[in-house]
């Protein structure tokens, strides 16, 4: 580590504004820096042990190699903020809100019916938008992969992974289909079995009424990231054992 300046300060960006943190307590998890130094709480605190994704953000950083731009979602409860130097950080708060304009991931769940406590929704939102900045046209599968850490205890499922269907280049639909033994198939060659079937609907939106996802919308990575001291350099966090008054060691 010759040659490069030392320094106290942890520097990082939170939805495109640029936050330096001091003496940085290398034992804060981004979560709670996130709730309680920047007042985002739109980032939920659940199980604090990164398997229900209900803290999930998007942690973007710049390849020194490939010199790309790379998109990651994680649990924002087991990073700690030391880790994210020379890091951008995207919250639902930097996707969009009724303030200003919801993002097309949180208007698809909305007027699909996918929240009903929507304490889940918000990691929902982030693991969908870090697939689509990745890939803006997913297969099903890649969207099922990207929600696979992400519970929710309302829904049932199938309505959040309707509206992200709707990003995806195609759509298979129901597995049974193809055999004729879909029930929704059924029901519409069968008038009989739950009344006539111009009295049941079958969808849970309306495509038209979505606005379309543009890429070219989204928030950019903070040019100041791109510079290749930034970029490349990750800094080395040391833990020392200090005896306290009663003589016991304390990391």
């Amino acid at each position: 580590m010759l040659g490069l300046p030392q320094s106290d300060e942890l520097v990082f960006f939170v939805n495109g504004r640029k936050v330096i943190e001091r003496n940085a307590d290398p034992e804060v998890t981004l979560l709670t820096f996130l709730r309680k130094n920047l007042g985002l709480t739109g980032t939920k605190y659940a199980c604090g042990r990164g398997s229900c994704g209900a803290c999930t953000v998007m942690v973007s950083k710049c390849d020194p190699v490939s010199k790309k731009i790379r998109h990651f979602s994680i649990t924002a409860c087991l990073v700690p903020i030391c880790s994210l130097y020379g890091a951008a950080v995207t919250t639902v708060e930097g996707v969009g809100s009724i303030k200003t304009k919801l993002h097309p991931v949180q208007e698809r769940i909305a007027k699909s019916h996918g929240t009903q406590c929507g304490f889940c929704t918000p990691g929902m939102v982030m693991s969908m938008y870090t697939l689509l900045r990745n890939h803006p046209q997913p297969s099903e599968e890649q969207l099922m992969e990207a929600l696979g850490g992400n519970l929710c205890r309302c829904t049932g499922y199938r309505p959040i992974l309707e509206s992200g269907k709707t990003f995806c280049m195609e759509s298979n639909g129901c597995q049974q289909k193809g055999a004729g033994e879909c029930c929704l198939a059924q029901g519409e060659e069968d008038p009989s079995s739950l009344g006539r079937s111009s009295d049941i609907s079958t969808e849970l939106f309306a495509k038209d009424e979505f606005q379309p996802l543009d890429p070219t919308q989204e928030l950019i990575f903070p040019p100041e990231l791109l510079h290749p001291y930034l970029s490349s350099w990750h800094p080395v966090v040391q833990f020392y054992k200090i005896p306290n008054s009663e003589g016991i060691l304390v990391y």
